[in-house]
């Protein structure tokens, strides 16, 4: 059966996807959404899809549409994924999942009420270098984890007009970027206890820079950092009772790991050909196949969690967003 995918918002990352789609059999670009029927059309023509639509609305209505990758602002997240959901249709939505865990919150249990099968598009998650480090982590390779350290981030130069500067599309380094430390922090320690953090914002009212340390249970802790006016390493580190492991930059997409006991450093191959946005679709089909309404490589709880930590970020570094 091949799942007939419709795309909303044709940008960049949106590109991304239909590439990876591409390198599926049982994937196919059926139909695409925009505010702008020129770019739709375009879209449409280059991936020679069936359909494509001047708004959100009419793909929500095709009824041959079987699944909806939201790619569409940040801001836009919550109300798009609110009419996918309401008119029966799964919804892949791009990170970060929402602006707020209120607004994730409304998504969860709108897609539980319908029945719907909802996942957060965390890529990373899905990649060879992720799965093996949740083997890893399983089988206690380093002991027990007692330090993380994991952060995202370069130099964009100020631009009003770039969507990371603009506070209306959920601009910023925190949400963009930061999200993949802490998703990184969560899938080793889990939920913090604690969240101290700082963070400069900028004259358009986003996060430049923001670092912050999270606290657990038994003293662990994890340092994340994120940045849009600043290089970072764009790697990440575990450090256990019995070793460490570390994950090359860039952090979100690695192709290796090492990991080190004592004298012994071992780096573990987790390359891949072609788009990566695959994977993550590849679990969503099994989970359509299957009938789960949610993954449990990125569950719905452990999406909350997430936008719950970075809440407590936000909040802190007196990040705020329109109707908030």
């Amino acid at each position: 059966m091949t799942v007939r995918w419709g795309i909303a918002g044709p940008g960049a990352i949106a590109i991304s996807f239909a590439n990876g789609l591409q390198l599926l059999d049982d994937a196919e670009v059926y139909a695409v959404g925009s505010r702008s029927a020129d770019r739709a059309k375009n879209f449409a023509a280059k991936y020679r899809a069936s359909a494509n639509y001047g708004s959100y609305e009419d793909l929500a209505n095709d009824p041959a549409v079987d699944a909806v990758y939201v790619a569409t602002p940040q801001s836009r997240h919550e109300q798009d994924t609110l009419m996918f959901l309401e008119a029966g249709k799964p919804v892949l939505c791009e990170k970060p999942f929402a602006l707020s865990r209120a607004q994730a919150q409304r998504m969860v249990d709108v897609a539980r009420q319908r029945g719907v099968l909802l996942m957060e598009a965390m890529w990373s998650r899905f990649l060879p270098a992720y799965r093996i480090l949740a083997e890893l982590l399983r089988n206690k390779a380093i002991g027990e984890p007692q330090l993380v350290e994991a952060d995202f981030g370069f130099h964009i130069p100020f631009d009003p007009n770039h969507r990371l500067y603009d506070p209306e599309r959920g601009g910023g380094g925190l949400l963009d970027l930061g999200v993949y430390p802490v998703q990184f922090t969560s899938l080793v320690l889990g939920t913090p206890t604690s969240v101290a953090a700082q963070g400069r914002i900028g004259t358009s009212g986003v996060d430049e820079q923001v670092a912050a340390v999270l606290g657990y249970p038994g003293g662990k802790l994890a340092v994340v950092k994120a940045a849009i006016a600043a290089k970072l390493s764009s790697t990440a580190r575990i450090a256990g009772t019995e070793g460490v492991i570390e994950l090359p930059a860039p952090m979100h997409r690695p192709t290796s790991l090492v990991v080190i006991r004592g004298t012994d450093v071992e780096e573990i191959d987790s390359s891949w050909k072609g788009e990566g946005l695959r994977f993550q679709v590849e679990e969503f089909h099994r989970c359509l196949a299957t009938g789960e309404l949610e993954s449990p490589v990125i569950s719905h709880a452990e999406t909350l969690s997430i936008m719950g930590t970075l809440d407590a970020i936000r909040s802190q570094i007196g990040l705020r967003f329109s109707g908030e």
